[in-house]
C-alpha cells in the first residue's frame, strides 16, 4: 500500500498498520514522518524500541528477524526499527526484508519500519521492496523544490500562528526567504523555528525576516542545469556564487553545462530530421522535469545558437583545465558565468535574430 505523506496524519487516525517503509533524500520530512509514526505507536502502547543500522555486507540479519518476534518482559508492544543508509541490503538482506514482511502481519506487538534513501527504478523492483510494499504501508518522500518552497514556508509558518503579508509584498518577501534556504530544507525549518522565538504570533515584515534568516542555502550542481535552461538569470547566479563559494569543482559544473548544451543539440536535430519531439527526447533519456525544461527552451534555441554554444561549451573545457583562450577571462568561474548566463538568456526568450545570425559576437568567442 502506498501512501503520499500529506496522507500520513489522517491515516493514523484511523489506525497504526504493522509495517511502514519510508524512502526519500529529504532527511527532514523522513525524520518527520517517522516521528509522526513513532508518537502514534507510543499512545498506542508501544513502549520499547530498537534501532538496527545496516552497514557493510557483515550485518547481522538474524538480530532483527529475532527482535520482530520477541518481547522483552518490561513491554507489550515494541518497535523495530531497520535503517539502511545504502539503500542496498544485498542478497541476505534481501530475503530477511522479505521474511520480516512476511512475519509483520497479524503481528500487533511489534511495529516495525525500514527507513531508506530515495531508491531508483530498478531497486524499488526488486523482491524485496515488493514484499514491504505488498505487506506494508510505504511513503516515498519527495524533496521541496524551489517552485514549491515559498508555499511551504507560509505553511510552516502559519502553523507556529505567524505569517507575511498579503498580496506581491509577501509574495516578495517570501521568494527573499526560499532564496536563503534552498537546497537546505533542514536548516529552512531552523530558521522558521527561530522566527517563533524572536517575534510574537501575527504578521511578520520583510525587515524583521530579513534581520533574522541566515543565508544557509546549499546548491546542487545537477540543479543548476533546472536554473539554466529555465531562464531564472537570477537564480542561476545566486547558484554559481554558492557552488564557487561552497568548493565545487569547476570542471563538474562544466560538464553539467555542457551535457545539457550537447542534449539540447541532440535533440534538436532529432526533431530536424523528422523525429516527434517526445520520442527525440525519451532517446536522449530526458524525464521528468528536464523534459519540461526541454520542451519549453528548444522552440527558442536556433540551430546556430546551439552551434555556438557547443563552440563555447568547448572553449570553457580548456579554460577550466587551465588553459587561456583568445576573448575569454582567464578565471574559470568567470567563464562558467559567460557561458551558463548565454544558456540561460537563450532559454528565457523567444529568439528575434534569423536563424543564420551569429551568436558568438554576444558570448566573446
Amino acid at each position: 500500500m502506498q501512501l503520499a505523506p500529506a496522507q500520513l496524519p489522517q491515516h493514523l487516525q484511523r489506525g497504526l498498520k504493522p509495517l511502514y517503509t519510508l524512502h526519500g533524500d529529504e532527511p527532514l520530512l523522513i525524520q518527520e514522518a517517522a516521528d509522526a509514526l513513532r508518537a502514534a505507536a507510543r499512545v498506542q502502547g508501544y513502549t520499547e524500541r530498537t534501532v538496527h543500522t545496516v552497514a557493510g555486507a557483515n550485518f547481522d540479519w538474524s538480530e532483527v528477524l529475532a527482535a520482530g518476534g520477541s518481547l522483552s518482559l518490561f513491554a507489550d508492544k515494541q518497535i523495530v526499527e531497520v535503517r539502511i543508509p545504502s539503500g542496498k541490503p544485498g542478497k541476505e538482506g534481501s530475503e530477511a526484508l522479505q521474511q520480516l514482511a512476511a512475519q509483520a502481519q497479524g503481528n500487533d506487538s511489534t511495529l516495525t519500519l525500514v527507513l531508506l534513501p530515495r531508491l531508483d527504478k530498478a531497486t524499488k523492483s526488486g523482491a524485496w521492496f515488493a514484499a514491504l510494499e505488498s505487506f506494508g504501508v510505504t511513503l516515498q518522500v519527495e524533496p521541496v523544490e524551489r517552485g514549491a518552497l515559498p508555499p511551504w514556508i507560509a505553511q510552516r509558518l502559519q502553523a507556529q500562528g505567524q505569517r507575511v503579508s498579503s498580496g506581491e509584498a509577501g509574495q516578495r518577501t517570501l521568494q527573499f526567504f526560499a532564496d536563503r534556504v534552498e537546497g537546505n530544507l533542514l536548516a529552512a525549518h531552523q530558521e522558521i523555528q527561530k522566527l517563533a522565538l524572536l517575534y510574537p504570533q501575527g504578521e511578520l515584515t520583510f525587515e524583521q525576516i530579513e534581520r533574522a534568516v541566515l543565508n544557509v542555502a546549499r546548491y546542487d550542481v545537477f540543479k543548476l542545469s533546472e536554473a539554466v535552461l529555465g531562464g531564472q538569470i537570477g537564480r542561476m547566479t545566486r547558484m554559481l556564487d554558492g557552488l564557487q563559494a561552497e568548493g565545487e569543482a569547476e570542471v563538474l559544473v562544466h560538464y553539467t553545462l555542457a551535457e545539457d548544451i550537447r542534449a539540447l543539440k541532440r535533440v534538436k536535430d532529432a526533431i530536424g530530421a523528422g523525429r516527434p519531439l517526445p520520442m527525440a527526447l525519451r532517446e536522449q533519456r530526458i524525464w521528468g522535469l528536464k523534459e519540461r525544461l526541454f520542451e519549453r527552451a528548444l522552440p527558442r534555441l536556433t540551430d546556430t545558437a546551439l552551434a555556438n554554444l557547443l563552440y563555447a561549451a568547448h572553449q570553457v573545457d580548456g579554460i577550466v583545465k587551465g588553459l587561456k583562450q583568445p576573448d575569454w577571462p582567464e578565471d574559470g568561474w568567470q567563464a562558467l558565468h559567460r557561458l551558463a548566463t548565454t544558456l540561460c538568456r537563450e532559454c528565457a526568450v523567444l529568439p528575434a535574430r534569423g536563424a543564420g545570425t551569429p551568436l558568438r559576437a554576444k558570448i566573446g568567442v
